[in-house]
């Protein structure tokens, strides 16, 4: 698997894909202990534990697997985790940004898009 993940990220969309599938699968994690601390009891608290957990280590897995620059390629993974969280709080908790999360998303991007395409 690992050559695997070295293969796609040799290629800047490849590496994209896997910084996009590792901001999901870490704001899917977050917002699992999210439910199962605040939203929920019994069965469903344990199985939602359970997921948060199981996501945020295929997250570590994901990310670390490959041998790639990720120092370089942390502004674009911020973006994707910021822009990815953005849409997990609007769909499993009905939470839209407010003016400062736009404005400081504004800034992560901005910032982002320096970091991936002006750094060395």
């Amino acid at each position: 698997m690992r050559n695997l993940l070295d293969q796609i990220v040799s290629h800047r969309g490849g590496a994209l894909l896997i910084l996009l599938l590792a901001a999901v699968l870490e704001a899917y994690g977050d917002a699992s202990f999210q439910m199962a601390l605040y939203r929920s009891s019994g069965f469903s608290r344990t199985v939602a534990f359970l997921c948060g957990a199981a996501s945020l280590a295929a997250y570590g897995l994901v990310v670390n697997a490959p041998r790639w620059n990720f120092g370089k390629l942390l502004g674009a993974y911020v973006v994707l985790f910021f822009l990815v969280a953005q849409v997990v709080a609007r769909m499993r908790f009905g939470q839209s940004p407010t003016l400062p999360v736009v404005l400081g998303g504004t800034l992560i991007v901005a910032g982002g898009l320096i970091i991936s395409f002006c750094g060395a």
